[in-house]
């Protein structure tokens, strides 16, 4: 599993593209900082929580464009059936890869902690909420990750395995608004329990820390995972 994860990550760091996505990923957290900041003199106080309640919808495609490559990659070039024939366990290969991204948004999400420290030099904002919300977003990040493995894994199109993605990860983030409108309230109760934004919206952006939203994120990320792993031991029999 270390052996994956280290070339996981390496290959990120190997590639432009990682540097653009890090690029585009402060350019737009930045933009987000300096806003608020800007609206807040004199008005009221900056929110901590804004980057982290921003990225639960920038993460429905920042999440697919990580994961695409992970198995998508390896399935079309046949270095994933040489892999396989190693002596490793298909739970080491998924595991390698997944925490090889979750590392890497992990190492995005510390350098917002920046502007967390611009806050803290000219404010006095609450700690608990801002702690509350990065954990919030990191396990969110986790879990829209783990859906993107998924269908990396499940198709040799990178493409494909992000519209695929995508489209689940859009439909686990809209869920929470049908929720909000749906005339039945035992119906949007259960619609809303089965999203990303209901479990983090009202409790981790709100500086909250519940059991049972953690017990969700960390839910969807073995259930994916685990589901990524018999994808993984399926082709290992083909």
């Amino acid at each position: 599993m270390w052996i994956v994860f280290r070339k996981e990550l390496g290959q990120y760091f190997n590639s432009p593209l990682a540097y653009l996505i890090m690029a585009g990923f402060l350019f737009l957290t930045g933009l987000w900082f300096n806003s608020d900041l800007t609206f807040s003199v004199g008005t009221k106080a900056p929110d901590p929580a804004l980057i982290p309640f921003n990225l639960s919808f920038f993460m429905v495609f920042l999440a697919p464009v990580l994961t695409m490559r992970l198995f998508a990659e390896e399935t079309r070039e046949g270095t994933l059936e040489l892999l396989l024939t190693a002596p490793v366990r298909e739970r080491d290969i998924v595991l390698g890869k997944f925490l090889s991204a979750w590392c890497f948004f992990s190492i995005l999400l510390l350098i917002t902690l920046i502007y967390q420290g611009i806050l803290i030099s000219i404010s006095r904002p609450d700690l608990g909420h801002t702690i509350a919300a990065y954990l919030g977003i990191w396990l969110y990040g986790g879990a829209t990750l783990g859906v993107g493995l998924l269908f990396s894994a499940l198709t040799e199109n990178q493409v494909l395995a992000a519209f695929l993605s995508t489209s689940v990860l859009a439909f686990l983030w809209l869920g929470d608004l049908a929720g909000a409108i749906v005339a039945n309230i035992d119906l949007a109760r259960v619609i809303r329990e089965i999203t990303l934004q209901g479990h983090f919206s009202d409790s981790f952006a709100y500086g909250l820390m519940r059991v049972e939203d953690v017990v969700y994120f960390a839910g969807v990320i073995a259930i994916t995972l685990f589901l990524t792993m018999r994808v993984v031991e399926s082709r290992r029999w083909r």
